[in-house]
């Protein structure tokens, strides 16, 4: 792509992606098939560094782990004559995911308890208009990081683009975000609603993918669009942001 970048505030890091995978594939954290999750758990960095090489890193050491965890369990477990049980090699990760899990369920009822608390004690319209930003924060949780990755890895094999088999070079592309992100808002504008695969339909070039995935992710943060999910794992829809502003 072009030097444009996403804001990366919006990635939580490796254990974030693992306990989402996790939770998608309805897997026992205590007995974590490691085979299947570190495949999926590649096929997500392999996006992300085809999207922002910059925070490729962190997700790579964790990917790293991963198959050496897995490599680990492949080999023939010895029992000592003592009988001494052999650590589990998936222990430290478990632990690793469950403190990571704890915090991440305390943070997210602590926000929950702030927007119950927002909604006793609105505040002043003008005052919603300094904390914009904030608001857009909230809009692009609403559907997480991870499902619009997962939904964007779907869409590239569907049209024989599979980025889990290609070289994850960066891509150069001559067209301006901003012509992308005003070609998803003039799709909205004239059809409305529309569903995430929706967006890229007729689109072949990997590049020109990449650049309305990026141009959606930035027209979330600034809160021209909203995005949801009706159902975890369900089909993902995009609307104008003033959608339901403009039906009232």
């Amino acid at each position: 792509m072009t030097d444009y970048r996403v804001n990366l505030d919006i990635y939580n890091g490796p254990l974030d992606l693992l306990l989402y995978l996790i939770r998608r594939e309805e897997i026992d954290i205590h007995d974590i098939p490691i085979a299947r999750i570190t495949e999926q758990y590649c096929a997500y960095v392999d996006t992300l560094k085809m999207i922002n090489p910059d925070i490729a890193g962190e997700f790579l050491v964790m990917a790293a782990t991963l198959m050496e965890i897995k490599s680990r369990m492949l080999l023939p477990q010895q029992v000592d004559d003592d009988d001494i049980e052999i650590a589990d090699p998936r222990t430290e990760l478990v632990r690793q995911l469950l403190q990571y899990k704890a915090f991440k369920d305390a943070a997210d009822n602590l926000r929950r308890a702030a927007e119950a608390q927002s909604l006793r004690f609105p505040r002043r319209p003008a005052e919603i208009a300094d904390n914009q930003d904030n608001k857009e924060d909230i809009e692009i949780e609403e559907v997480q990081i991870w499902d619009l990755l997962g939904a964007f890895i779907r869409l590239m094999d569907s049209i024989g683009q599979n980025i889990t088999q290609t070289e994850t070079e960066i891509i150069y592309d001559d067209t301006p975000i901003e012509l992308h992100m005003a070609d998803i808002m003039d799709l909205l504008k004239r059809q409305g609603e529309m569903t995430f695969s929706q967006i890229f339909q007729g689109r072949t070039s990997r590049s020109e993918l990449v650049g309305l995935f990026l141009a959606l992710l930035e027209l979330a943060k600034r809160g021209e669009i909203y995005i949801e999910q009706p159902q975890p794992f369900g089909e993902i829809y995009i609307y104008q942001a003033d959608k339901e502003e403009g039906a009232d």
